[in-house]
Formats: structure tokens, sequence, C-alpha cells
């Protein structure tokens, strides 16, 4: 027994909707939250990378992730994450994100944490502060020193107004690092502002020291920025944002004078815009902690989004002049700067989506806003997650002087239900209780294999969960989710073409493929769409999208629906779609309906040969049937359920598409079976060696051994928890064994090399914990192999983590 490394080929998963989930670190590391899990991920220009790793450890939904300041020429840094499990985790990571531990694991709150801050100045001989926000009505705050984590104070925001914190922001007084400012802001229409002093090395103490109003809904964001004049800092700046649609911003000026600029605007009602009849308050609050007087006062209302605003961002220039980004619900985010000469505060840029869906329910008529935007550390390039858990990013060009979009990251945001590899092992499908079906396959560069893998398509995004997908054919897929009957879809012609182009997959038949699909915005099925060559509709582009979405030609957008028709031109691009395209452009349309039972699909199989569609057993169980599969001739069938019986069926010869129950065993665990697998046969044997091999406790799995006369023994796999997918490679592999890779309730990965004839096990080896999964695995596939396949054999995970994983193992 021993564990193993396997190549990491593929990492994908989606974000969780929370507007502190990501922090993006200065040596260029984003790090975000995915469900319970920690996703690192390095946008590099050059590079479009994916996911690098995925850090394991909560057992409740990541909600806050921050990253530590780090002293200069360090090569680890320090992250923070909290989550639903009430507690805070102290990570260290090495720059090149090869080692990653956890150091730390402290209790926090009482109720789910909401937000967490970090002090982004600090003394090299201090600790650095920590604030914390949770739903029990507290702030807590925590210093990191000699490596760990301490608490230090409790906040009660019960006493006066009684509000949980959403969002706190953390930052010196100016020049002066002994003075800590705290700002915070919740469910209430009020901004509350802290102070403490850590002159003499003692633990800060915060105390209140103002109450900011002026908002009119609960405020979703804060954030710190510090002005420079000629090179001295000068005054705080905090932008807020909240569900009123609006953003204030203020101004933090040391001494008992106002700032000059505050003062002018008392007496200049053109200085800042406001609402008609709402003029905002120049109200002056005076603050004092030991000896250092400051002031806030208002400075100026931000108005142009039409829905609740999620997030704010600063980023401070080398030229002092600071630039605010916000994101809203109203799927844009905008970048807000000082006019030079007026010091009016005016959006620059705005960039998101325009569709006439928008505010449609549907996957496909919109993305359903921006959840939180980040700036990378010199501002060349900016993030923003959306509804679908997936990232946007925008790189600013400086000959084009314009933002322009970039590749990202996707991933599923629930539990991947199935996985299927395509019938050549090309690319693979996977689906999910989040309502769509997934593409991924390698983007090819001159012929040689990139580095990482991307979401090329997402052929379904439907109204029920989906629990189950097989490959029909390389062109052709059919899935089953919680309704009451299986639906198979086509690829169209346009993803088609993008596939071929960029992944150098050679299908043929693509002429006699319709050009696209829409969905309806009440509807489950994806309707075929074709469009003539001369009458290409234009499609809508997305704000700062450049000329990459295809020629539009004339007026034909008044014969076409531009608003759903995914269109060929829409992917005549020379690399992997955004997300925009990937919800509207790449859907598959549906051919076949296929009716028959009576409750929702649990599992469904297609036939090696792609003509036959399995998704219950003709006559054996009593209960859920959990997995069906044919045998590598389609001459069997072997099913498993919940009632703890599997059963193989045989085809009749007479007639190849009817099957008759071969063999029974009513009793063939002690618990609900769920999953079971064919071993490979040699060109011309039999099939035999069905498995079913997975299993609720007692924690072990069987393997019986089929022979002509379809007598069984069996064989005893050792498991420390209850197995819960199966998978052999479809091949014999080194020395002729079988290979069976094994996945239990830990989201443990093992794989096992087997004597076809005695069934004894020849090795043993289990996945390093690193590279696996935090909750159950719901699905193991081998990639299908080809001649001019990578070396190695890739496996394929799905997991109940939201994350796909797609590692390549040496010749085994």
């Amino acid at each position: 027994m021993k564990e193993i490394t396997p190549m990491v080929e593929y990492l994908s998963t989606g974000a969780n909707r929370h507007s502190a989930v990501a922090d993006w670190h200065t040596n260029g590391t984003l790090a975000f939250g995915a469900d319970v899990n920690i996703a690192l991920w390095r946008p590099e220009p050059s590079k479009p990378r994916g996911i690098s790793a995925i850090l394991s450890g909560h057992t409740g939904t990541v909600k806050v992730v921050k990253f530590l300041p780090r002293r200069e020429g360090d090569e680890t840094s320090y992250l923070v994450s909290g989550g639903d499990d009430l507690k805070l985790k102290l990570w260290a990571i090495s720059d090149d994100l090869s080692t990653f531990t956890c150091l730390q694991t402290v209790d926090s709150h009482s109720i789910a944490l909401t937000c967490l801050a970090v002090l982004k100045t600090w003394s090299a001989s201090g600790p650095i502060i920590l604030a914390s926000g949770g739903a029990d009505y507290t702030i807590r705050i925590w210093k990191f020193e000699s490596g760990l984590i301490h608490h230090l104070q409790t906040i009660d925001t019960s006493r006066d107004s009684r509000y949980f914190p959403l969002s706190l922001a953390l930052t010196t007084l100016g020049d002066d690092p002994n003075t800590l400012i705290l700002a915070s802001a919740g469910t209430r229409k009020t901004i509350h502002i802290f102070a403490a002093s850590t002159l003499g090395g003692e633990a800060p103490e915060f105390q209140a020291q103002a109450t900011l109003s002026g908002h009119e809904d609960w405020i979703r964001s804060l954030d710190f920025t510090l002005e420079t004049n000629q090179g001295a800092p000068g005054d705080l700046l905090l932008a807020s944002a909240s569900q009123d649609k609006y953003i204030r911003l203020w101004r933090l000026h040391q001494g008992t004078q106002l700032p000059e600029l505050s003062a002018a605007a008392a007496s200049d009602p053109l200085r800042n815009a406001y609402l008609p009849g709402k003029a905002p308050s120049n109200k002056a609050h005076r603050l004092q902690v030991r000896d250092k007087h400051f002031s806030i006062t208002f400075e100026a209302l931000l108005l142009g989004h039409e829905d609740w605003i999620y997030s704010v961002r600063w980023h401070l220039g080398p030229d002092g002049v600071s630039k605010l980004l916000s994101t809203s619900a109203d799927n844009s985010l905008a970048i807000w700067e000082p006019d030079s000469v007026t010091g009016i505060w005016a959006s620059t840029t705005r960039l998101g989506e325009i569709s006439r869906d928008k505010g449609a329910t549907t996957a496909t008529g919109s993305i359903g806003g921006f959840w939180i935007g980040l700036w990378r550390a010199d501002g060349k390039s900016m993030v923003c997650l959306g509804r679908t858990g997936s990232w946007r990013r925008w790189d600013y060009s400086e000959p084009d002087e314009r933002w322009l979009p970039a590749i990202a990251v996707t991933g599923h945001t629930m539990a991947i239900t199935g996985i299927s590899w395509s019938k050549n092992g090309e690319y693979l499908l996977s689906t999910s209780s989040d309502q769509t079906t997934r593409l991924h396959a390698a983007w090819t560069a001159g012929g040689e294999r990139h580095p990482t893998w991307h979401e090329m398509s997402r052929p379904q995004i439907h109204g029920y969960d989906l629990n189950c997908i097989d490959s029909l054919r390389d062109a052709e897929f059919v899935s089953g989710a919680d309704e009451k009957l299986m639906r198979v879809f086509r690829e169209p012609r346009a993803v088609a073409h993008l596939l071929n182009r960029l992944c150098d997959l050679g299908q043929t038949g693509v002429d006699e493929m319709p050009d696209a699909a829409n969905i309806p915005v009440l509807g489950l099925s994806n309707k075929a769409v074709d469009a003539p060559d001369d009458a290409l509709p234009e499609i809508p582009n997305s704000y700062g999208a450049g000329n990459d979405q295809g020629n539009n030609r004339g007026d034909a957008s008044e014969t076409v629906d531009t608003a759903t028709a995914a269109l060929r031109s829409a992917l005549d691009i020379d690399r992997p779609p955004y997300e925009d395209a990937l919800s509207k452009y790449t859907l598959w349309p549906e051919t076949e309906k296929l009716y028959g039972h009576g409750y929702e699909i649990s599992c469904l199989a297609t036939s090696h040969d792609g003509t036959l569609v399995a998704s219950a057993p003709l006559v054996a169980h009593s209960l859920t049937t959990t997995r069906v599969r044919f045998s590598p001739d389609d001459r069997h069938i072997l099913s498993v359920g919940r009632d703890r019986q599997w059963a193989v069926f045989a085809r009749d010869p007479a007639d190849p598409v009817r099957y008759a129950p071969l063999q029974l065993n009513p009793k063939g665990h002690a618990r609900m079976i769920l999953d079971g697998a064919w071993a490979p046969v040699s060109e011309g044997a039999p099939s035999r060696s069905p498995l079913p091999g997975a299993t609720r406790p007692p924690k072990r799995g069987w393997l019986r051994r089929a022979r002509a006369n379809w007598s069984f023994r069996w064989r005893r796999l050792s498991s420390k928890h209850p197995v819960t997918a199966v998978d052999f490679l479809r091949s014999r592999g080194k020395d002729g064994h079988y290979v069976l890779a094994v996945g239990n309730e830990a989201g443990q990965v093992s794989v096992y090399t087997l004597d076809p004839l005695n069934l004894t096990v020849v090795s043993e080896q289990h996945l390093d914990p690193s590279l696996c999964p935090s909750k159950s695995i719901l699905q193991l596939a081998w990639q299908p192999t080809k001649g001019d396949a990578p070396p190695g054999h890739a496996l394929a995970i799905a997991s109940e983590d939201t994350c796909l994983r797609i590692y390549r193992f040496e010749e085994i």
C-alpha cells in the first residue's frame, strides 16, 4: 500500500456567491471559496491557466477569504478563510502553489461568518490585525503574530443598532501606524466607525467613535484608500456600497480643521450629484484617539447603477490617484475616478452584459449580476464573479486604451452527479445539481496539447436538477433529471467547428448538424436554430468585449431573435469561449424525448455501439436503481440498487433490443449498492467480471467474477469508508492486469490492480490526501485511450464538493 501523486490535468469548480468570498494577492494568486474548498487560481495574460490547486479542510461553505500582507522577500503567503463551519483557518501557501498547509484552525463566531477584514499596512515588528463579522451580532478582533492567530476583542453590535455585519474595512489613520480605524456596516442603513491605538505596543481596544447615516438600505461593502499629496500621505477615503443602488464616499481628515474640499462642498451644490430633493448631508463627525484628532465628512454620491451594489474595491495607482471598482446586480461593473480639474467623481468605464432579457430568471437570459470585483495589484486586470459561479476577467490594453475580455475559470456550483467521456475520449461531459451540463476539452495549439483544459460548451441548461448523463455517439448524449423523461441532444455546427478548430477533434458530418440552439425563457427544451449564411443576425456584444464575436452583416437582426438564438458567428473565435458565450451560444439542440418512467430519472447508460439507452432494469429492483451499465460487448446489462440487489440481464440473440434476466442476487450486499462496473475483456471473449462494488456500511466492497456458466466467486477489497463509486480501466493495465478505481464516502480514491485469473490484489495505491475531494465521490470514469493519446491514463472524478478533477496516472 502506498500513496501516489498523479499529474493534475484539470480542476474546475465554481465560486460561492458571496461578496467576501475571494481575494487577489500581490503575488498574482487569486483565492476563492468553492463549496467547502478554497481554489487557487493565477490569472496570467500570457498563460491562460486554470485552477492550480484545491485546499480542503472546511466542513461548511466557505464565505470569507483574505490574504495577509507579508514582508518583502518572503516566499510564503498566508491566507485566512472562514465559513459556515464557524472556523477560521490559517494557511501557508508557497508562491509557486506547489505546497500548502493548514497551520491553524480556531473557533470564530457562534453563527456563520459574514465578512473579514485585514489591516493593509502594518509595522514590520508588530502583529497583523484582523476583524471578522458574524451573524451572531458580533465583530471579533484578532492578531496574527508568530505564525498564529490570537483573539483580542469582541464587539457586540446588538447593544445599540443590532445589525449583522456584512462588511468590514480596517486601516491605519494616514501616516500614523499606531491609530487603527475600523468601519462596519450591514443590515442597517448606517456605518459604524471604531478606533483604537497601539501606541506603546499595547493590544488595540476598539471603541465606537461615530455613526454615519445617509444610505437608505442595507450596506453590502466597505473599503478604505489613502490619498497622497505630492508623495506624502493624505486623507483617507471610505467607499460604501448599498442595496439602495448608490455608492457614498466619506473623507477621514486628520486634524481639528475640516478638509478644504469638504468645506467647499458645503457651499457648492454642483460639486457632487445628488438625488432631487435629497441633498446629501455634509455633517462633520469629529473624533479623537489619544491625542489624535480627525474628522469624517461626506465626500460624494456616485449614481449610475440600476440595482443593488454588492462590492466596491479601491486601487491606488502609482500616480497617487485612486480608482474605485464597483459591481452590481444590474450585470455591470464600473470604474469611478475623480476629474483632474473639478474633482467630481464620475464613471469612466463600464463593463458587463447588454441583454434584451436582463432580469430574466433563466440562466441564458441574464447572468444574474456580479457579486464581487477585484483588482490585480498593478491595476491592469480585473475579475468579477457572476451568479453562475464563473469568473469574468478583463485586461487593460495600452495600445487600444480600453479593457478587453480575457480567459477566466468556470465550474459547477453544486454536486457533480454524472460524468461521461465521449466514445473516443476526446472530451468530457459533466452534469450537476446546479442544472447545467458542461463540455470540457483540452485546448491545442500548433498540434501540441495545451497544458490546461477549458469548458468549451454548455450544452444543457435545465429547470430540474440533473442526475445522470452518458454519450450516445461522439456528437450526441442523453441526460436524465428530476423529471420523468430523458432528453437526447445533438451537437450543433457552431460548437463542432469550435471543437475542431481549438481541440483538433476532427469531427465529421458537421454540415448535417443544425447551426445552433436556443431555449425559450420559460421552456426546458433546447430548440434547433438554422441561420443561412446571408442572414446572420447581429449578436449583442458585451461591454468591452472587443470584436471577436464574429462578423455581423446588415440589418438581419430584424429577422431572427437575437436575444435567444445562439449563432455560429458568436463562436468564430481562436480561444475558449467566455462565460457569456458559454451560457448563450453553446447550447445543443434537443432531438428526442424518451418517456416511460413514472418517477424521476436516477441513472441511465448507453450501449457501446450507441444504439441503445437503458434507464432502469426490466424486472429486478424494488427500490431506486442507482447504476446501470452495459458490458463491453453490449451482450449484458448490470444493474444495482438501494434494495441491496445486483442483477445481470442477457441480450436475446434473436432480438438485439430485448434483454432478459440472467442472474439476480437479492442480497448482494449488506446495505444498499451505489455503483457497479464491468472489467475489460479480450476481443471476441464473452462479458465477464461484473463488479457490484460500491456499498454503504459495512465498510467493504465485493468483487465477483463471472464464468461462462455464470457461477460466481468473490474477493473482498478493504475500505475504511463506505464505497460510493467504482470504474474499471477499459483496457488491461501493465502485465495484463485489471485496473480498478474506487472512490468512497470520505472522498478518498484508490487504484487497485487485480490478477484476472484469481482476482487477487496485485497492487493497492491511494491518492495523496491533498488531491482527494473533501466530500463523497459520486462517479469515476477512466478516459478511453487512443493511439495518439498522452502517456498514462486519465481518470475523471465527480464529487459532491462541486469540483471536477482529471488526474493523469503513469502506466499502471
